[in-house]
Formats: structure tokens, sequence, C-alpha cells
């Protein structure tokens, strides 16, 4: 699509808040400081009993593993850990061929 520049800058400037205002989608009951409380509220206000389900009673597994193939769903077996290295901050030193 082509624009004029006028149109594109309108179609542009009606992202654009003007100072002091703040996007819609941080408040409302939704919002992320909130949303627990309000949450818990509208459920007692609906009179909503929360379902609890019972555990499986599947003791053979000794423990879950938290990391699963997207592709097949088969568990992965954690080799090796690799220790995060310190954040390289600019190019190597230049060695001084003499």
């Amino acid at each position: 699509m082509t624009l004029d520049v006028d149109e594109f800058m309108r179609r542009f400037l009606l992202h654009v808040l003007p100072g002091g205002f703040h996007r819609i989608r941080h408040y409302g009951l939704l919002a992320n400081p909130v949303r627990r409380a309000n949450l818990a509220k509208a459920h007692e206000l609906l009179n909503v009993v929360p379902t609890v389900t019972a555990p499986p009673d599947d003791t053979d597994l000794a423990a879950p593993t938290p990391f699963r193939c997207r592709r097949c769903g088969a568990p992965m077996l954690i080799i090796e850990v690799i220790p995060r290295s310190a954040y390289i901050r600019g190019p190597p030193p230049q060695r001084v061929v003499t």
C-alpha cells in the first residue's frame, strides 16, 4: 500500500498519546497489579466455588520431567548445565604482533 505523507502521518499519529495519558490496557479488572484480588472478588460476588481436582494416584513416577520435546512430547534429559559467563562488553583487545 502506498500512502501520501499526510495520510501516513495521520494514521501514525492515531497511535500516539498526548503527554500525561496512559494506555488503557494498563487499567481495568484484569490489570496486573490487582488481577488476583479482582478475580477473587468476582468469584465471591458470583458465588463460584473453585473446583479442586484430586492429584492422580500415579506413584510410580518419581519426579516429573520439567522439559519435554515440543515436537514429540518425550522427556528431555539434562546432560550438562553450562554456567553463564560474563557478558561481552566490547571487542577483544588487539594483539600487537612484533
